[in-house]
């Protein structure tokens, strides 16, 4: 079993920057794949990037392309998302997400994903 903490969601001006963390508790953390996804209202929740095992390898959706980076540190058990430039369409409830059956994929869809956190209020407004 594992369990996904999320936090540093908050209210940021446009333009401005924010932190994600996701701590992670139970299962070996470090030998899997992990994504981020967000869910404004109304919508789908859409995925925002993953991180492989070891942190070599990422990938991301167009829309945070070069704005955002996913980051892990394993020795913390802890992945994160360094959002910048941020934009009032990013409003949404971000989301961390473990894959237990591999090391790496893109990971686009919710469905490859298998432990969830309860996710962080991230708004963006003057």
């Amino acid at each position: 079993q594992v369990q996904l903490v999320e936090s540093g969601g908050g209210l940021v001006q446009p333009g401005g920057s924010l932190r994600l963390s996701c701590a992670a508790a139970g299962r070996t953390f470090r030998s899997y794949a992990m994504g981020w996804f967000r869910q404004a209202p109304g919508k789908e929740r859409e995925f925002v990037a993953s991180i492989s095992r070891s942190g070599d390898r990422t990938y991301y959706a167009d829309s945070v392309k070069g704005r955002f980076t996913v980051s892990r540190d394993s020795a913390k058990n802890t992945v994160y998302l360094q959002m910048s430039r941020l934009e009032p369409e990013d409003t949404a409830v971000y989301y961390c997400a473990l894959d237990s059956r591999v090391s790496w994929r893109t990971g686009t869809t919710p469905a490859e994903y298998d432990y969830w956190g309860q996710g962080t209020q991230v708004t963006v407004s003057s």
